[in-house]
């Protein structure tokens, strides 16, 4: 049977990336080996240290971040070209370039502009990059499969931009956490800032209670300041999960009746490229007893708005459906088999080993043999 590594991270006194990155630190992410990776973004000016602090009489890391920016932050698609071009471990690199690419979208709807129009301030500066980086940085170093989270601590009061001061939680915050189930905390201060609320909506996808899983370690991730009343820190709380797994994913759906096969086929194409987990369509009957297609897609609840907006531009739909599903799939592995000399991929669970049909198809043009008998095989051939 399969395992997977999780991550659920405590947010009830608020989030924030440096409170991150210090709950992993202190789970057991060597500091050295962050550095390291971090050193693949190819960046001068900054350096990642730890202290050791208490907040609410609890002992924890916090993750020092120094950086000798100007402040001035950098455009999203700047941002974007200098992950993509980074030598990093590509699911660091995807991990870095989906949160910032959530802050994008959040930050492009606030200022009613696309998300390549974007200029990052405060969070596109060195600081920010280590934080959300140095976090997908520590997860990879831990092995982590898959990252959940708790509901989300809000302070009040103000924060200061580079807009001038507004409330807290900023709007960008309060966009990212759309979907999270959030508390009200009694104390005047950001307790959850948009590259924390960012980490969580990109990695999580939405706030749900600790999985079942066997727990291996934890880490307390400090935030700058110690208020009175709340133990300022985030919790990642690490462990084995095996067997089958419980997730949430979002269901996009939208009806339409006035577009072509072609186009609808292009649709389908496009969503399955750009992330969606599935996609499909069902003939139905609309209004005026027209014909037309439900189109309908699962994907990540992280990426249902990205997805939704990509459905609209795709089919001109003027408005597409979304609700939250729970959806349990059994732990998988991919593995190699060798059949009758050619190399054959197969997706293996706790009760099966499916062949991957376009090897199998190969194998059968290239041998003479039927696709039954070369599936038969793979699925009982030996690991190659």
């Amino acid at each position: 049977m399969s395992e997977r590594t999780a991550a659920w991270l405590s947010c009830t006194s608020g989030v924030a990336g440096d409170m991150v990155l210090g709950s992993l630190l202190d789970a057991g992410a060597g500091l050295d080996d962050v550095r390291r990776l971090l050193g693949g973004l190819g960046l001068d000016g900054w350096s990642l240290g730890v202290e050791a602090v208490t907040r609410g009489g609890l002992r924890a890391t916090r993750a020092v971040v120094g950086v000798l920016d100007d402040g001035a932050g950098r455009p999203y698609a700047a941002i974007r070209r200098l992950l993509e071009d980074a030598a990093l471990p590509e699911r660091v690199r995807n991990r870095s370039l989906a949160t910032f690419a959530v802050l994008a979208e959040a930050e492009a709807a606030r200022h009613g502009v696309a998300p390549d129009e974007v200029h990052f301030h405060e969070v596109g500066g060195h600081d920010a990059l280590i934080d959300i980086v140095g976090t997908a940085a520590a997860l990879e170093i831990l092995g982590i499969d898959e990252v959940g989270c708790s509901s989300v601590g809000l302070g009040s009061g103000s924060v200061s931009t580079a807009h001038g001061r507004i409330p807290s939680p900023a709007p960008a915050t309060v966009a990212l956490l759309e979907g999270f189930e959030v508390t009200g905390l009694d104390v005047e201060l950001e307790t959850a800032t948009p590259t924390g609320a960012a980490l969580l909506r990109a990695l999580a996808g939405s706030s749900a209670p600790i999985p079942a899983m066997q727990i291996t370690a934890q880490g307390f991730g400090a935030g700058s300041r110690d208020p009175h009343g709340i133990a300022n820190v985030v919790v990642a709380i690490l462990g084995r999960r095996s067997g089958a797994i419980d997730e949430q994913v979002a269901w996009l759906s939208t009806n339409l009746d006035d577009i072509t096969g072609e186009h609808l086929a292009l649709a389908i194409a496009g969503l399955l490229q750009g992330g969606a987990l599935d996609a499909w369509t069902q003939p139905i009957t609309m209004k005026k007893g027209r014909p037309g297609h439900a189109l309908n897609v699962l994907c990540r609840p992280a990426d249902a708005h990205r997805l939704q907006a990509q459905v609209s531009a795709a089919t001109g739909s003027l408005g597409v459906r979304a609700q939250l599903l729970e959806r349990r799939s059994l732990a998988r592995r991919d593995e190699l088999v060798e059949v009758l000399g050619h190399q054959i991929r197969r997706k293996v669970t706790e009760v099966s080993a499916k062949p991957e049909l376009d090897d199998v198809v190969a194998v059968a043009e290239a041998t003479g043999r039927s696709v039954a008998e070369i599936d038969a095989l793979a699925r009982a051939a030996e690991l190659a």
